[in-house]
């Protein structure tokens, strides 16, 4: 009798319109889509979780609700993590497949996401947005090879960040992109980046269009502006010109990944 008397108090309360309505909060946000936003440089996820109809009562049942939205949203994630490209060659996946120690790492930078939203249901189901910043799996990316790096800390800091302008190429973004010099030599990647900016920047952002990127917050108020002269796989070639410039003056803002690349056509 009690079993019978706490599913129906279930059910009535899921017919009522108070239990209808989301959370503030999440009312407000509109849905993130599910995937990587190279722009935001971070993985956006969605987890959904019923209610248990055999609990005991509605906040119980809510409860389990909210339980498996998380395990559905970490599920999520983590399927779009493996999806990502670490440098056009290979995905994050294969790379944790081959390797143990970088499954762990991944697997628990991805635990650790942040929920953005909460949407709640009539019938005590509950749906919530999380998100990972793609830093966080960019640290445990395993460098190409060493670069001939331009990054120095001497001289005046005429520049507070670099766009790369790719406009024109099929620039696919990675987690671990390059910018190359005429010969094929990296003079910028992973391995430039001080360990902080490894687990807060990563290497670089992404953007639409040039505008956009020379106002991103990333790249400061004075960014240096370069034209890539082509693309080999995931990395981006500099003129040997080009190049010169960065190591004519202080560049200490790339060891901190203040890199923005635009990647749209023109």
């Amino acid at each position: 009798m009690k079993r019978l008397t706490a599913v129906l108090a279930l059910f009535l309360s899921a017919l009522a319109a108070g239990q209808a309505k989301p959370a503030a909060d999440a009312a407000k946000q509109p849905k993130p889509a599910p995937g990587v936003n190279w722009e935001g440089q971070v993985i956006h996820a969605t987890g959904s979780g019923a209610p248990d109809m055999r609990a005991s009562s509605p906040a119980q049942a809510r409860l389990g609700a909210e339980r498996a939205a998380q395990m559905d949203a970490l599920r999520n994630l983590l399927a779009q993590a493996k999806g990502i490209s670490v440098n056009g060659e290979r995905t994050l996946g294969e790379d944790m497949a081959a390797k143990d120690e970088l499954r762990g790492k991944v697997e628990g930078a991805v635990k650790g996401y942040k929920v953005t939203a909460k949407r709640y249901f009539s019938d005590n189901g509950v749906e919530i947005d999380v998100e990972v910043p793609l830093a966080a799996l960019t640290e445990w990316v395993d460098p190409q090879g060493p670069s001939k790096s331009v990054v120095h800390k001497e001289g005046e800091e005429k520049n507070t960040g670099l766009v790369v302008d790719a406009r024109g190429f099929n620039v696919k973004p990675v987690l671990a992109p390059r910018l190359l010099d005429e010969a094929g030599n990296a003079i910028y990647g992973l391995d430039c980046l001080s360990s902080d900016a490894k687990k807060t920047a990563g290497v670089a952002a992404y953007a639409k269009n040039l505008e956009e990127a020379k106002k991103n917050m990333r790249v400061g108020d004075r960014p240096l502006v370069l034209k890539a002269t082509q693309v080999k796989g995931s990395d981006l070639v500099l003129s040997n010109e080009d190049v010169a410039k960065l190591a004519s003056s202080n560049s200490g803002y790339l060891a901190l990944g203040r890199v923005v690349i635009v990647t749209s056509t023109p």
